[in-house]
């Protein structure tokens, strides 16, 4: 365990977990901005509108563990572990995700712009109302994916492959379009992606 919260209640509860006082961590509602829970155990957490802003989480187990409105701007998750993991209403703008696995995970209505997926794995995921303008999903892959996002010209699709679902929307400077079938597809190849989008 890294550096403690700041915010008491917040670090009374972490403690009470790390002591293993509580079995199930809880920390809804909380704010443990900055805090380095690098490599921790935090599967089935109660993490539900907490504020993650600029938490250092690299490694971190996160298998169903309940993020909805969580807020994780900034934070480091790389190569954590967000199977099953609940992200409704989360907001993960400028997060570092690189190596994540996103497993089936539940993602809707989720403000992902700038994040940094890099070799992340999304087989089996759902990215309903999802908004990755300005994201990287360099070497992303998907399979069975739903991706029913936003895109935009910053958003690098280099090396994204597998399948996915659409429709997307593409806000580019033909306007905002949406995009379904042979044309998303067309779209995301285009831009050195090799994926195919299923019907």
């Amino acid at each position: 365990m890294g550096a403690w919260p700041t915010d008491e209640a917040a670090a009374e509860a972490l403690r009470g977990w790390a002591a293993g006082d509580d079995d199930l961590l809880d920390i809804a509602g909380l704010d443990l901005s900055m805090v380095d829970l690098s490599g921790a155990d935090l599967a089935n957490g109660l993490l539900t509108e907490t504020v993650l802003r600029g938490a250092r989480m690299p490694g971190a187990d996160l298998y169903r563990a309940h993020l909805e409105a969580a807020v994780l701007d900034e934070a480091d998750l790389a190569g954590a572990s967000l199977v099953k993991a609940e992200l409704d209403g989360a907001s993960l703008r400028g997060t570092r995700l690189d190596g994540a696995d996103f497993g089936s995970v539940e993602m809707y209505d989720v403000d992902a712009r700038a994040a940094s997926f890099r070799g992340a794995a999304l087989h089996g995921a759902s990215l309903d109302a999802v908004d990755l303008r300005g994201a990287d999903l360099s070497d992303t892959s998907v399979a069975q994916t739903f991706m029913q996002v936003v895109l935009d010209d910053r958003t690098v699709v280099g090396g994204l492959t597998g399948t996915l679902f659409g429709p997307a929307v593409v806000v580019d400077g033909e306007g905002r379009r949406e995009l379904s079938g042979a044309d998303l597809e067309s779209w995301l190849n285009s831009k050195g992606a090799k994926v195919r989008v299923l019907p």
